[in-house]
């Protein structure tokens, strides 16, 4: 199933605060500079519409929260969604997240890491070009803090078993310990993570997640 498209976001509408281009980012890596205090932060890898992101940043307001979006349409749509937050405890970064991996955040920080419904790369010769390939789950391993959680869910299967074996070749320290797959209707919307994963349901396709604790001996 693909991303429908979003409605452009007048340039008109103020998203300083909230929508930060690679280069913006504080250098060397500062997120008191970012966020105004020291709190955990998790990290959401392809932000698309911004659902999750407005859900937990007003749930969690004890929590900060970093969404990347490599569309720069996608993630100025999602920042406008997220105005309304007063905490200010959520940015979105418009950026590939394997560079802000590999070159803005610093080793064992994230407390989480979130990765739902990336795009499969359906032919062979273009899975390459998947976000959770090995130096990328690597770079996600060494970024995130002791116990620390990485959240996968997809919708296609194959990629969610490729991705599974993976992890359990490359990722020394990434553990699975909860595996599920689903095509039951939740008992409300707020049980969706996802405008994706609602749709994929609400269709009757399976959902397959995942989750992955850092465990350091």
């Amino acid at each position: 199933m693909s991303r429908r498209s979003v409605k452009s976001v007048g340039s008109g509408i103020d998203l300083s605060g909230l929508l930060y281009s690679y280069s913006e980012l504080p250098f060397p890596f500062d997120v008191v500079q970012l966020f105004g205090r020291a709190a955990p932060v998790e990290l959401e890898i392809g932000s698309g519409k911004g659902l999750f992101l407005r859900r937990v940043s007003d749930e969690f307001i004890d929590r900060d929260f970093i969404g990347v979006e490599v569309s720069l349409k996608y993630a100025r749509f999602a920042a406008s969604r997220l105005i309304k937050n007063s905490s200010g405890n959520v940015k979105i970064v418009c950026c590939d997240a394997a560079k802000l991996l590999s070159e803005w955040a610093p080793d064992n920080f994230f407390s989480a890491v979130h990765v739902y419904f990336p795009d499969p790369w359906w032919k062979r010769s273009h899975r390459k070009r998947r976000i959770l390939r090995e130096e990328v789950v690597k770079l996600i391993e060494r970024r995130l803090a002791p116990d620390g959680i990485l959240y996968f869910r997809t919708d296609v299967e194959e990629y969610f078993n490729s991705t599974l074996e993976l992890i359990a070749n490359c990722a020394k320290l990434l553990k699975v310990f909860d595996v599920e797959v689903s095509s039951e209707l939740p008992e409300n919307d707020v049980d969706y993570n996802t405008h994706f994963e609602r749709r994929t349901i609400l269709n009757g396709d399976k959902v397959f997640r995942a989750k992955f604790k850092k465990e350091v001996k």
